[in-house]
């Protein structure tokens, strides 16, 4: 039987290797519905009646977010077609690595099964020769925390507090990532100490606690300095949250965010000191 530990050096195998492949065509028809569900999903989502309800999956995220997420009734900022293809072929790319994983000798279990801790229903991903795992897809940036383990420390989606649940719900110590870069296609396993997880009841009750308050927590991270101009402009996390404009109406004397467009892209200012030379975006 084989482990995984050798998962990424046997994926790639199938691609280099001299004797030839049989593909498994059940494997290969499971592959293909995922693919499928994962494009009608993407094309039908003005449609999907999402229920406000706290999962596993989001028990990582930060708590204000959280908040807006289940308790404030603030209408998400439409996310861009671009940004919602990079979803689409990153659920792709995932169902992708399972099938590879199966191609390659590994056995696979227990996909989406559905998992509970302190009351809260997620559904991890699976488990692969006998360790829980949760699929990646990532930018390069995002995969090398992967390779490299650095996603212990550097979260900001909170993917450890996600995987802590499902070991939780599985009672177990063992877990990691498999991770691929949507650019270069390099693919890696990231293993998951259970020194590094967190308790997912305690943060779990800690979530339900500040939900019961109809005002939000405290903003997720605090506004950088834009160069010596005197400006102020969000941080990364604030940049990409979908509750930005509403959770920031406070910004520039109750103006909100002014967002200005450089030629490397947006940046949302909450503090204008010295006018950008540059178009502003309303």
């Amino acid at each position: 039987m084989k482990k995984i530990d050798t998962l990424v050096e046997d994926i790639y195998d199938l691609f280099t290797s001299n004797t030839e492949i049989t593909i498994n065509n059940n494997d290969l028809e499971e592959l293909a519905e995922s693919i499928k569900k994962s494009i009608v999903s993407a094309l039908s989502r003005k449609q999907q009646d999402r229920k406000k309800t706290l999962r596993l999956s989001l028990i990582g995220h930060p708590d204000r977010k959280i908040w807006y997420d289940l308790k404030s009734g603030a209408e998400k900022e439409q996310l861009s077609s671009p940004t919602l293809i990079k979803f689409l072929y990153g659920d792709i790319l995932e169902a992708l690595l399972i099938f590879l994983c199966k191609q390659s000798g590994h056995t696979v279990k227990e996909e989406q099964k559905e998992v509970e801790v302190a009351g809260v229903v997620g559904h991890h991903d699976a488990i692969v020769d006998g360790v829980l795992v949760d699929f990646k897809s990532a930018s390069p940036y995002g995969f090398k925390k992967f390779k490299e383990g650095t996603v212990v420390s550097d979260d900001p989606f909170g993917y450890i507090a996600q995987i802590s649940a499902y070991s939780t719900a599985n009672n177990t110590t063992e877990a990691g990532f498999i991770a691929i870069d949507k650019s270069g296609g390099e693919i890696a396993y990231c293993p998951i100490h259970s020194m590094d997880m967190i308790n997912a009841e305690n943060r779990i009750n800690y979530i339900k606690a500040f939900l019961e308050h109809d005002t939000p927590p405290k903003k997720c991270y605090d506004p950088i300095p834009d160069g010596s101009s005197g400006n102020m402009r969000l941080a990364v996390g604030c940049s990409f949250c979908d509750y930005k404009f509403d959770c920031w109406k406070d910004a520039n004397g109750g103006k909100g965010i002014r967002t200005f467009n450089y030629s490397n892209g947006p940046k949302h200012l909450v503090q204008v000191g010295k006018e950008p030379n540059v178009p502003e975006i309303t």
